[in-house]
């Protein structure tokens, strides 16, 4: 329970980056702008579509948690680079 947890805050915190970095880029505007906005809605969908399998395989919230995380992480490293 408690690394559910931990997992929910970092998940928290991170998202939070990857918005302020994603809204600094489309505002941005150009190509790069609509990319990021296609990418973002194409990872939403990708996200709860895994989420829904790890949970109709019988996987634990923070296994979803966790791989919401990963995409989350990868976001993070690409935008900053």
């Amino acid at each position: 329970m408690y690394r559910t947890l931990v997992n929910l805050a970092c998940l928290a915190t991170e998202a939070n980056l990857v918005v302020g970095l994603r809204l600094h880029r489309i505002s941005l505007g150009g190509p790069l702008a609509w990319d990021e906005s296609l990418l973002m809605v194409s990872e939403k969908v990708q996200a709860s579509q895994d989420a829904a399998r790890r949970i109709a395989s019988g996987r634990s919230f923070n296994s979803v948690v966790t791989g919401y995380r990963d995409v989350v992480q990868a976001n993070v490293r690409r935008l900053t680079a």
